[in-house]
């Protein structure tokens, strides 16, 4: 166990790594010059002027030196200031990350309740309507992208019916709930549709098993046959297809965030891009990559956890 966490942790503080490399430089190779903006725009730039800046904000030196440089100061927590707003951009991440943790928790209960709920019923209904229209219906709503169902769902439930607000996060625990409501349903749609497929297929494949038929011979209520038997075993598929889902939605709420006027590390990445806010992007990006990593690292060491199978293959490895 403990050889395995240690390959975890190196592979963990490897992607990190190259992650971080690739996002510096994709930044660094973006179209425009950052020494022109903070310089105060083209009118009246001299090239003495656009020097000083470069040598100001160490533009001038190599692409692998101006890393390193900004990789030492993300270790040590500093990452810059924005070129935009001037504040320290950990100040700005930071007054805006709760916002996103908060839409990306209630999208993770709707879709961890509603989509595993949907399988459930699709697997013990098998070959009937209710299976054809748990998969007709997450077919749909994985067909659909998030700001298509944004705009359907401000269209149909905020304009005409009037019953959530378009916009802002709101105050307090329910004035948040209230106003999140819609945000968090349009990230979880495709979220709900491809963790019910996961939950029904899980759920088939554990009820064919051997184990389960001769439970089933020997006279044990079907429902506890599916509480005890079925579902434990399929748990481990679906807890790992969760925390996978889960950890690509900080990123999802790019779009969703632009939406509906949150102001969220989603909305803040956009505007970073639209006014090459270099230290904001990049810190936003090395955030979101940080986070997708580290979920995956935790569901990848618990799954052995809720798989015997899984757990007796880690130890002999």
């Amino acid at each position: 166990m403990a050889a395995r966490f240690a390959r975890r942790l190196a592979g963990f503080l490897a992607t990190l790594l190259a992650a971080s490399f690739v996002i510096f430089a994709a930044v660094y190779a973006a179209p425009g010059d950052p020494a022109v903006f903070l310089a105060g725009g083209r009118d009246k730039l001299t090239p003495e002027r656009l020097a000083a800046v470069r040598a100001q904000y160490h533009l001038d030196e190599p692409l692998v030196v101006q890393y390193g440089r900004w990789l030492g100061d993300c270790l040590h927590l500093d990452l810059g200031r924005s070129f935009k707003y001037g504040d320290q951009v950990a100040d700005l991440i930071t007054s805006r990350l709760a916002t996103t943790l908060e839409l990306v928790a209630y999208a993770t209960v709707l879709f961890v309740v509603l989509g595993v709920g949907a399988g459930i019923l699709a697997a013990g209904r098998q070959s009937t309507w209710v299976d054809s229209a748990v998969v007709g219906g997450t077919t749909l709503a994985a067909s659909v992208p998030s700001f298509v169902a944004a705009i359907a769902l401000v269209s149909l439930f905020g304009v005409q019916l009037g019953w959530f607000p378009v916009t802002g996060t709101g105050s307090g625990f329910t004035g948040t709930l209230h106003h999140l409501t819609l945000p968090a349903l349009s990230l979880a749609l495709g979220a709900l549709a491809l963790i019910s497929r996961v939950t029904r297929q899980a759920m088939a494949d554990a009820a064919a098993s051997d184990h389960v038929e001769a439970a089933r011979a020997s006279g044990i209520p079907e429902r506890e046959i599916i509480r005890h038997h079925v579902f434990r075993n399929a748990l481990g598929p679906i807890v790992t297809m969760c925390g996978l889902v889960m950890a690509g939605m900080l990123a999802g709420t790019v779009v969703v965030e632009t939406a509906f006027g949150i102001s969220g590390i989603g909305s803040l990445l956009v505007g970073a891009i639209n006014t090459h806010d270099f230290p904001v992007a990049q810190a936003v990006l090395l955030l979101m990559v940080t986070g997708y990593v580290v979920v995956t690292t935790l569901v990848d060491l618990v799954h052995p956890l809720l798989d015997p199978r899984v757990r007796e293959e880690a130890r002999t490895a």
